[in-house]
């Protein structure tokens, strides 16, 4: 079996309709339990007090607004080689849930560090970066609308998530790229001396599963949509040609 059989809507109708329920069902007892267990059950940080535990929040939100145009440039990538209907509408589908966790990330980080900071905003690389990659999903999504052949809209798509990858990049590494800015380094490493103590890594680590989980979850649902809506356009196109 070829993981390119995937490619088939049909195919990929078929699988969806029977793994969505039970990733949907991961994502929320993921969430439950990890936002639970991050606010209520974890203690005060010794500097930051309880405005750390924004933390649970930001943090996995920040992860998967990044991941999410990952994702979509593999899948844009897959599209203008393999010219896979699919990849386009997954493309397409991530597009707004991944905008959704860059607002989620940028409105939590504003809120956590305004008490550590002083301000709700600062010109630091890696929020300019973060915002430019807002601004990108925003001009990602707006182009799909703007364009009415599906594959032309494909293909401008596909080139302008090329290019918002750098900024994907910079939202990532900007930190080691420039060590100048208020924001801190990772939260989560491979390093005991970067991450942070296990009290809060461990449901750190359940939240974070649960945004992936929940990412899975909606662009699968959304990707369904957009091939049900693809399936009704062409099916109305060929009753007005008749």
């Amino acid at each position: 079996m070829s993981l390119w059989e995937y490619a088939n809507p049909q195919k990929f109708m078929q699988l969806s309709r029977w793994v969505l329920p039970f990733v949907a069902a991961a994502s929320v007892l993921c969430l439950v339990i990890g936002l639970a267990w991050g606010f209520f059950w974890t203690p005060d940080d010794y500097k930051q007090g309880s405005t750390v535990k924004i933390f649970y929040l930001h943090v996995p939100a920040a992860m998967m607004a990044i991941n999410a145009w990952v994702m979509m440039l593999v899948t844009s990538l897959v599209w203008l080689i393999r010219r896979h209907h699919v990849s386009a509408l997954a493309a397409k589908a991530a597009a707004p849930v991944g905008l959704t966790f860059t607002l989620i990330a940028l409105a939590t980080g504003a809120l956590w560090g305004q008490p550590m900071w002083g301000t709700w905003w600062a010109w630091d690389p890696r929020l300019t970066s973060f915002l430019i990659l807002a601004l990108f999903y925003l001009g990602y999504i707006a182009l799909w609308q703007a364009v009415d052949d599906p594959d032309t809209a494909a293909d401008l798509t596909s080139v302008l998530c090329i290019v918002g990858s750098v900024f994907a990049l910079l939202s990532r590494y900007a930190v080691n790229f420039w060590n100048q800015g208020l924001h801190q380094g990772a939260s989560l490493s491979l390093d005991k001396k970067e991450n942070v103590a296990d009290v809060f890594w461990y449901p750190a680590l359940v939240c974070i599963a649960g945004f992936v989980l929940l990412f899975i979850s909606l662009v699968l649902l959304r990707t369904r949509t957009e091939i049900r809506s693809r399936r009704l356009g062409a099916l109305l196109a060929r009753e007005r040609m008749g």
